[in-house]
């Protein structure tokens, strides 16, 4: 990944680490075991977040390739108030993904005291890039990363190990749905939304992204949910 100038453990998905870092019992992460809207129905409401866990593979790639190119040619609208930072530590993007979730999420989710508040309060008003650096040379959410990789179900891989799979993050922000990878050089806008229709929204986004290599079948989706 260009741009990458440290590498953390990989992570499994464990929202104990989530909560070590100030998310409030009152939200939780939830499974998404389906996108029709019979299984979307059985998520506890509201949902204010996706996070998306798929394989970096060459299609993949040339797609981000074009797309970038496509919007810096004809543009798009990002809101000002869009919390969004650049991934430049390997193995990072489960943890991004998260700052990304509730960095956008200020209005409904009232954090805990902890590394994952202050961040953001730190980080407010940078860029994309000071975000990154701020994140890199933090040592406490470093530490926390890599203690949490070591009680993971399964052993932790090296540090050096490749990792092909990647998480992102869908919110709804200003009445836009904004998909957030810090792989990528700008916020992604996939058109109007709403609190109320955000769900079935990104379940859209989410078919999509699977469309665009559908040989893979290693994809997952958590929803970030009120408990």
């Amino acid at each position: 990944m260009s741009g990458q100038t440290s590498r953390w453990l990989p992570l499994e998905s464990n929202p104990e680490f989530a909560y070590a870092l100030g998310v409030p019992k009152a939200w939780q992460f939830v499974d998404v075991f389906g996108l029709d809207d019979e299984l979307l129905a059985f998520l506890p409401q509201p949902v204010v977040a996706l996070l998306v866990l798929f394989p970096i593979t060459s299609k993949y790639e040339n797609y981000i390739t074009d797309e970038v190119n496509r919007l810096g040619t004809q543009g798009q609208f990002v809101g000002d108030d869009v919390y969004f930072m650049k991934q430049t530590i390997g193995n990072a993007c489960g943890t991004i993904a998260l700052i990304h979730a509730f960095g956008n999420n200020s209005a409904n989710v009232q954090l805990d005291n902890g590394y994952l508040k202050e961040f953001l309060q730190a980080t407010a008003n940078m860029n994309a890039v000071e975000r990154a650096a701020y994140l890199e040379n933090d040592n406490e959410i470093t530490s926390a990363h890599e203690a949490c990789a070591h009680e993971g179900q399964t052993q932790a891989p090296s540090v050096n190990e490749e990792v092909n799979l990647h998480y992102v993050a869908l919110v709804q922000n200003g009445g836009h749905l904004y998909e957030l990878d810090g792989r990528k050089p700008f916020p992604i806008n996939h058109g109007s939304s709403s609190p109320e229709s955000f769900l079935k929204d990104a379940a859209k986004v989410c078919q999509s992204l699977m469309q665009r290599d559908p040989t893979e079948v290693n994809f997952s989706i958590i929803a970030l949910a009120q408990a």
